[in-house]
């Protein structure tokens, strides 16, 4: 089967920004004089989309902080990052611009909002191949539940038996399984406690886009130029 769209995951599946998304949630504690808590990335849902988030920091941490509030500091806090500092994963420039020439429909499916999306995307040159768009700051339930995912392939037109998704969580993995599309998952060293069970749940499990390219190529129709 020759699929029409790819979804694309953001954070750890297009950038490598896990790391920096903790180094965020301690600093937004410590400016309150809260202690970070050892469990704290424990309790945090893998997932849970950025208002769910938000919401789970107010909640836990008995914030008086609104939940727009706290997501607009957290925007504040790594905007400069994102667009100086948060690198493509190796090998995804490259996949974007051959999926674009081909004439594939290209969308996202992020936990992240739209915002932090286009500021990081933009940075790096590739935001305007995306055709379709899931977030976390659309009052969306968040994954694993697969509204994110069928959100994007609503904007892009597709049915999402026709979509690949790629995903590096295993929340973001059954997500996309929930909403019929044909799932690959790609490794990030933050998802590596769950990677068996995302290779058993993903349809194929790759280590890097040098390994996932090929394999795209031939379900989706890619011209490389060659």
């Amino acid at each position: 089967m020759k699929y029409q769209a790819i979804i694309f995951d953001l954070d750890g599946t297009l950038i490598d920004s896990m790391q920096l998304w903790r180094q965020v949630d301690e600093e937004f504690l410590q400016k309150r004089g809260i202690p970070v808590p050892p469990d704290l990335f424990d309790l945090l849902p893998q997932g849970n989309s950025f208002i769910q988030t938000a919401q789970h920091f107010k909640d836990r941490f008995g914030l008086d902080d609104s939940v727009e509030s706290i997501m607009d500091e957290w925007t504040v806090m790594v905007r400069e990052h994102y667009t100086k500092g948060v690198p493509l994963k190796p090998g995804v420039r490259e996949l974007l611009d051959q999926l674009a020439a081909s004439g594939v429909k290209i969308g996202l499916g992020t936990s992240n909002s739209m915002e932090l999306a286009r500021l990081v995307l933009s940075a790096h040159g590739v935001w305007h191949y995306f055709q379709g768009w899931g977030t976390g700051d659309m009052n969306l339930r968040g994954k694993p539940f697969p509204d994110i995912f069928l959100r994007s392939a609503q904007d892009l037109g597709v049915n999402t038996q026709s979509c690949i998704a790629v995903e590096d969580t295993l929340s973001g993995v059954t997500a996309a399984r929930a909403a019929g599309m044909r799932v690959y998952a790609i490794y990030d060293e933050d998802s590596h406690p769950f990677w068996d069970e995302i290779q058993a749940l993903a349809h194929l499990s790759f280590e890097d886009y040098n390994s996932l390219s090929p394999i795209l190529q031939g379900e989706l129709s890619i011209n490389t130029g060659a």
